[in-house]
């Protein structure tokens, strides 16, 4: 019996892992014209992915220029070797979902064709529900 009830546990455990690595999902805010804020919230939700986090960003006010695909680049930061849009970038390509603020574009009388490839203009109610979700961590920059 003592058997059976461990491959009963081992089954159950297994089933809950990809369940487990769902839990907490972060949720990154960058509002900040800072590069080295930007830089350092970017570096954080890299590190919560290798963590096996899920992740989304949202780029507000200044933090929202890090999308814009006219933008100079930025600082390259050391030791990643990477501008603050080559990490967003990157994280676009690990397939984390990163948003403008809803009111970002229309205020710079910009489309979503200004954006860097990726970067999508979020809906206040669906963002609303989701910062709402109990489980998820909620970070500003």
């Amino acid at each position: 019996m003592p058997f059976k009830r461990m491959l009963v546990a081992t089954t159950l455990l297994l089933l809950a892992l990809p369940a487990m690595a769902e839990r907490n999902p972060m949720f990154t805010v960058i509002t900040s014209a800072e590069e080295e804020t930007q830089m350092m919230a970017l570096i954080l939700s890299m590190q919560a992915i290798e963590q096996d986090r899920s992740v989304r960003i949202l780029l507000c006010d200044a933090g929202g220029e890090l999308a814009l695909a006219d933008t100079d680049e930025g600082t390259v930061f050391e030791p990643a070797g990477r501008t603050p849009q080559q990490l967003l970038t990157g994280l676009i390509q690990r397939g984390v979902q990163v948003d403008v603020c809803a009111i970002f574009l229309p205020q710079r009388e910009a489309g979503e064709d200004d954006l860097i490839e990726g970067v999508g203009s979020a809906r206040a109610p669906e963002v609303g529900e989701y910062m709402a979700t109990p489980e998820v961590r909620y970070f500003t920059f």
